[in-house]
């Protein structure tokens, strides 16, 4: 019998992987929340496809998403960037993840980590929501709203809500799985 998926993962196999192994899955560790976080900008206005498919290109150009790395990127290393072919080459983009890496480390040193910043808006534990259908699940919430501003006022960019929820989503701490999706009990 085959299982039942949320129907935005269609019949990919790279789509059908990352939705049975990863999306929803709560992440708490720093590098990864930054990883996902970098992707999502990227996204912005293109498909999830797209960036899955150049997912391994953009670990190699930014160097493994190490926000450490990235935080000291020059002006070589941005044009190195603009011109890499594997990668979205979105000029304000790139100059967003390289700044976004600036603000990742200041709330570190706020909160000791980006996890425990991003988590205490849900109280540490994923909010689990009880769509039927892919339509229902909503691009932006309050939660979205709020996260979004206040990445901003920290100096992060190309954070608006849509890409936060997204964001929300593919960390777990939004469980977005339709209800009748076999990863819905799953994961928590």
């Amino acid at each position: 019998m085959e299982k039942k998926r949320c129907g935005w993962c269609g019949n990919d196999p790279l789509y059908i992987e990352y939705h049975d192994t990863e999306w929803g899955v709560p992440v708490y560790n720093d590098d990864k929340l930054f990883e996902f976080l970098i992707l999502e900008t990227f996204q912005a206005g293109l498909s999830w496809i797209t960036i899955l498919k150049k997912r391994e290109n953009f670990r190699k150009a930014f160097d493994d998403f190490d926000y450490n790395k990235i935080a000291k990127y020059d002006e070589a290393k941005f044009e190195e960037l603009i011109n890499n072919s594997g990668i979205i080459r979105n000029k304000l983009k790139i100059k967003a993840t390289i700044s976004n890496a600036i603000a990742f480390k200041e709330v570190q040193k706020e909160f000791h980590s980006f996890s425990n910043y991003i988590w205490n808006f849900t109280k540490g534990k994923p909010i689990k929501n009880k769509w039927k259908i892919l339509s229902e699940v909503p691009a932006t919430t309050e939660l979205s709203d709020l996260i979004s501003k206040d990445l901003k006022k920290r100096g992060f960019k190309f954070v608006g809500s849509t890409v936060i929820y997204a964001h929300l989503q593919a960390t777990g701490m939004v469980n977005d799985h339709i209800t009748e999706c076999f990863r819905y009990h799953q994961v928590s």
